[in-house]
């Protein structure tokens, strides 16, 4: 199958991106980056300084316009595309090609933005068993705080030596510069798949995930809530067929995944007040000694390394039981808010020392969606 380069965007867009960051720099005006804004509760709302008792002007950069796909060469399974790209159109070019994004990104909405997967890089079901975000994105291209456009990175497995800067910007939520374009490895999609539900307690649940995680077993989604454990098998035809046939259990809706991944779930219901918290726990720990919380607040995800939480527990709390796991603790709230006040669990200060010297080396006007990851970003 030939690889494919589709015409280029209107140069006008790009150049008018880049001034943009110039005169903002110029002008020590803060930029508040987005695409599509469908994960705008993700996050802390950004933030301007105080002028005078008033908050500062936040100028919007939007990346909407600048979108197409730049390179796809499905036989070496990498595309290339602009940030600006609808996750879905690129989603739906990759499966025309018999091939999909590995890390299975979730959209909060139609207007859901190849960008914002990467700046996010929140990822779905299958995560465990094929990677995250970041372990598919072979380089960028951001614009520098001086407007210019900056590539990290390239187009082939093997593309760094050293520090990877392109993979710092996943997860950065823009804080590092706006992202242009990204190029990602992508994977052929299964052959077969089938979803199993079977009925079991949770810890019948997490030592049956044990013992499979030491076996062959096509599983790439595991998931547990509401007294059932939830399976993916994906492969070929022979291998899904046998290990369902092994396992057992009633047949599962496979847009239960999907629900799971974009949280339409009943579990994740607007109408339950209390916040959702997301858990991220070394596989196999043990339930958290949580005051108040029953089963049915629990939503086990990853095989178990990422829980989801429904509580009113004070912060401090949730966070200082899944430090003791050694994990950590996100309050995501709710997706109809601008972002929470401070919903990432805070940095330990060497760590903290090394994002304020990245920050100060990328972004040293602080123009980047200042106080978007932490207050003093």
């Amino acid at each position: 199958m030939a690889q494919t380069r589709p015409q280029p965007t209107d140069q006008n867009i790009s150049e008018a991106l880049t001034e943009r960051v110039r005169r903002a720099t110029a002008e020590s005006r803060p930029l508040r980056i987005v695409g599509g804004d469908t994960k705008a509760f993700y996050g802390r709302k950004v933030q301007g300084r105080e002028i005078q008792g008033r908050p500062e002007e936040i100028e919007t950069l939007s990346t909407r316009e600048h979108r197409g796909i730049t390179y796809y060469d499905p036989v070496e399974l990498i595309v290339s595309v602009r940030s600006g790209t609808p996750l879905a159109e690129l989603e739906a070019t990759l499966a025309d090609n018999g091939q999909m994004l590995g890390c299975e990104p979730p959209h909060f909405g139609t207007d859901a933005t190849v960008g914002g997967m990467v700046a996010t890089g929140l990822s779905g079901p299958r995560r465990p068993w094929a990677g995250s975000v970041r372990d598919f994105v072979l380089g960028t291209r951001v614009i520098s705080h001086e407007g210019h456009q900056q590539r990290f990175g390239g187009e082939v497995m093997k593309n760094v030596a050293g520090y990877d800067l392109s993979r710092l910007m996943v997860g950065a939520q823009g804080t590092l510069g706006p992202i242009t374009e990204v190029s990602l490895k992508v994977l052929p999609r299964p052959g077969a798949s089938h979803s199993l539900r079977l009925e079991m307690p949770l810890a019948d649940a997490q030592a049956k995930l044990a013992e499979w995680g030491r076996q062959p077993l096509p599983i790439t989604a595991a998931a547990w809530h509401a007294g059932a454990l939830h399976l993916r098998l994906e492969g070929g035809p022979s291998s899904v067929a046998a290990t369902r046939e092994r396992l057992g259990g009633d047949e599962l809706d496979a847009d239960f995944w999907t629900a799971l991944r974009e949280q339409t779930l009943d579990f994740f219901s607007r109408d339950d007040a209390r916040a959702l918290w997301r858990l991220s726990l070394p596989h196999n720990t043990p339930s958290l000694a949580l005051a108040g919380v029953q089963k049915a607040d629990l939503l086990h995800d990853w095989a178990g390394t990422q829980r989801w939480l429904r509580s009113d527990l004070p912060a401090d709390i949730i966070r200082e039981a899944c430090a003791r796991g050694g994990g950590h603790a996100t309050c995501l709230g709710s997706r109809e808010g601008p972002g929470q006040p401070d919903p990432f669990m805070p940095l330990e200060p060497v760590v903290a020392k090394y994002h304020r010297n990245l920050k100060a080396q990328l972004d040293p006007k602080g123009i980047f969606n200042p106080g978007r990851l932490y207050a003093e970003l």
